[in-house]
């Protein structure tokens, strides 16, 4: 009996002294990125945001875990690739980016690089509901105003899908992003 809990004692000690951590990504992204995950996604969006003259965004647990409700209600349903609704309960409240591919070939770093890929539809002009469509993912990610993100992935029926919000949001019909 003293034996084993001199064994617990020593376990909380190293624990203690080495700042060991149990904590899972949940707890340190705010979703299930892992911290390299979550780099890597900051990492991109501020290299496409730095070459248009826009300052850079940072990460914030709390739109990560907005982002992987959102993500976990899309696997427990029908596991589609789909965006907010604008009004209910689920209503977003955020700027958004959405990406979903096959589980174990795509990863956070294609989804950043498919909605940067978008920068070549983006023809420097106010957005209108006629031109934002086919460059809004590229756009949302360099938005001037958009100051903060958060990311989320859920793998189900073989794909992962992977959402970003940003705050505040972007895609303002009427201004241009920068």
């Amino acid at each position: 009996m003293i034996a084993s809990l001199r064994v617990v004692m020593t376990i909380c000690l190293i624990i203690i002294i080495t700042g060991f951590s149990l904590n899972t990504s949940a707890q340190s992204t705010g979703s299930r990125l892992t911290p390299e995950e979550a780099r890597i996604m900051v990492t991109l969006h501020n290299e496409a945001r730095s070459e248009v003259g826009v300052g850079e965004i940072t990460w914030l647990n709390e739109l990560a875990a907005y982002a992987q409700e959102w993500v976990d209600l899309l696997a427990k349903t029908d596991c589609q690739l789909k965006h907010r609704p604008r009004s209910g309960p689920w209503k977003q409240k955020y700027g958004e980016n959405g990406f979903a591919g096959t589980a174990g070939y795509y990863g956070v770093s294609d989804a950043a690089k498919s909605w940067e890929g978008e920068k070549k539809y983006y023809g420097h002009q106010v957005l209108n509901s006629s031109n934002w469509s086919s460059s809004g993912h590229y756009t949302q990610m360099v938005w001037r105003k958009s100051t903060q993100l958060g990311c989320a992935k859920i793998e189900c029926k073989g794909q992962i899908i992977i959402f970003c919000n940003y705050n505040p949001p972007g895609n303002i019909i009427g201004e241009k992003p920068y």
